[in-house]
């Protein structure tokens, strides 16, 4: 049986996205979320906390969140006292969890409804933007339109963006097995599933005029218990265990997912990248 209203595993009764639908069916991070993983980013905590340092956020910042999900990253922001926060998101339930997010200064926090690649904020609006497993699932046109957005929003003096993705190793990966492996990612997970090598990402920066001034990769560990109890605590961790035994669907979805990731594990990796606009002539 799913996981339903009556058994909200963030302890909170706000819906999760994907509310009703099938377990067997749904993107696996709206499966995830539903048993009660609450960092769904594929380098976990540990690449998390690695970006916000990398971005040195500080009180002048302006922060803007690219499909900022279920909002576990933004208490990392918040305690950084920024200016402002804005969470950015297109699904009706995640906005309306991020809109009772609170800061504990001054931080001006809001949510808004919006995709990713148009969120009709202005020009020059932040200093820091930064999205997490947000590019790895789109197709390559679409992957330019956030970064292409990403960059309007930034203020051209002070901004950097950060992203939080999946990626293939090594660089020069045979294209033929990125394929089959993207073809795997897609049918277990539910969503496109189309990550980049390490120069591929830097590229598609580059592309949009933005340049790499940090870059770092993790092991593609969402689901091994020892990155579940780093990322969730062993309280939270043995709460989702329980969970995904007690639902038949899910557990076939999570063993599904866990085999993919060891077929692939020499090859799949989490990688961090921040990077600033691109000097004129640069």
């Amino acid at each position: 049986m799913a996981t339903t209203g009556h058994d909200q595993p963030t302890g909170d009764g706000a819906p999760l996205p994907g509310e009703g639908l099938d377990a067997a069916r749904m993107p696996a991070h709206w499966l995830l979320a539903r048993l009660g993983k609450r960092v769904l980013r594929p380098g976990g905590l540990e690449l998390t906390r690695w970006l916000i340092d990398a971005l040195a956020i500080g009180p002048e910042d302006r922060v803007v969140e690219l499909a900022a999900g279920l909002g576990a990253t933004a208490p990392l922001v918040l305690a950084r006292g920024p200016a402002g926060y804005t969470a950015v998101d297109r699904d009706a339930a995640a906005v309306a969890r991020l809109a009772r997010l609170t800061a504990p200064g001054a931080t001006r926090v809001r949510a808004v409804r919006a995709d990713a690649a148009a969120t009709g904020l202005p020009d020059g609006s932040a200093t820091v933007v930064y999205g997490e497993a947000v590019l790895t699932m789109q197709p390559e046109p679409a992957k330019r339109r956030i970064v292409r957005e990403a960059r309007r929003l930034l203020d051209g003096s002070t901004g950097r963006y950060a992203l939080h993705e999946m990626c293939l190793l090594p660089d020069g990966l045979d294209p033929a097995l990125a394929g089959r492996i993207a073809a795997d990612l897609h049918d277990v997970l539910h969503v496109g599933s189309r990550p980049l090598t390490p120069a591929g990402w830097t590229a598609l920066l580059a592309a949009e005029g933005l340049t790499v001034t940090a870059r770092t990769t993790v092991p593609m560990a969402l689901l091994e218990p020892r990155r579940l109890v780093a990322d969730e605590g062993l309280v939270h961790a043995l709460g989702i265990a329980g969970r995904v035994l007690r639902d038949p669907a899910a557990r076939e979805r999570v063993k599904r997912m866990r085999r993919v990731y060891h077929r692939h594990r020499e090859h799949l990796g989490a990688i961090g990248l921040v990077a600033v606009p691109t000097a004129p002539g640069g």
